[in-house]
């Protein structure tokens, strides 16, 4: 009788456990997450990130231009059950051969984990000069972009793509920014060509778009990146655009400083 009562016992604590089990937690700690990713949460912080922005399983998300798909290998087990995930990209039949690999090698990481990212949706980042044209107006809880205005800035569409992203949210919809942060009063089309981008100007810019900034956090900042490297932020990890040229003093600043800003749709 004793041993039956234990064992009662230990499955109804195994069951309490289960149920209190964060799933975000069970998503950032998840088998299915390549080793070299996984590495790189101590300077990406998933959980405090995400949790600024208020992800919760039953949302309508959309990430932008997720490149090796960092952020997808969470994201996407994550709202699997209950929400879902769309993710712009630019497309198999994109002329800049560099940006067409980059959608083929996602697809084929999604191709070969059809349990992961089987329910995730692909729309077209970029259609000619329109974004987001297969997204309908409204269609989003939120929309998430990780270090991806530097290169709106150089290569142009900066303003309209963050418009397309207020037209994609709903009333009261969460615009979650991760960047490469520059210093402060440095002029914006000079620092994105080094891949930062000063924290004011992108505020500013985005308030005046109609988004209203709710939250920030300094939690992917990095106090050692002094920002004047030869090749940028792409000197840093996990780039290394330099190779092994003073690989050591480049792993001990690890990665970029960073800001993490969490705006509302008006």
């Amino acid at each position: 009788m004793r041993k039956i009562i234990l064992l009662l016992l230990s499955l109804s604590f195994a069951g309490a456990s289960s149920v209190q089990a964060d799933p975000l937690d069970a998503a950032i700690n998840s088998e299915h997450r390549d080793a070299k990713n996984v590495a790189r949460d101590v300077y990406r912080h998933p959980k405090e990130t995400l949790s600024l922005f208020g992800i919760k399983p039953e949302l309508q998300v959309l990430e932008i231009l997720p490149g090796g798909g960092w952020y997808t290998e969470i994201l996407a087990p994550y709202l699997k059950d209950n929400g879902r995930l769309v993710v712009a990209s630019f497309g198999a039949e994109h002329p800049n051969e560099y940006l067409r690999n980059i959608h083929l090698g996602m697809m084929k990481k999604f191709d070969s984990q059809p349990e992961v990212y089987g329910d995730v949706v692909v729309e077209l980042f970029q259609d000619q000069d329109e974004y987001l044209r297969g997204v309908k107006d409204g269609e989003f809880d939120m929309v998430l972009t990780f270090r991806n205005t530097h290169n709106w800035i150089r290569f142009g569409g900066l303003e309209d793509i963050y418009r397309a992203f207020y037209r994609a949210l709903k009333p009261g919809g969460i615009l979650g920014v991760v960047q490469h942060r520059a210093e402060a009063g440095r002029d914006a089309k000079e620092t994105a060509e080094m891949g930062y981008v000063p924290e004011a100007y992108l505020i500013r810019l985005l308030e005046d778009i109609g988004f209203e900034l709710t939250d920030k956090s300094e939690v992917n900042a990095n106090a050692k990146d002094t920002k004047d490297h030869p090749e940028g932020v792409w000197t840093l990890p996990p780039t290394y655009r330099l190779g092994d040229k003073d690989k050591a003093k480049y792993s001990a600043i690890g990665e970029s400083d960073r800001m993490t800003l969490r705006f509302v749709k008006l």
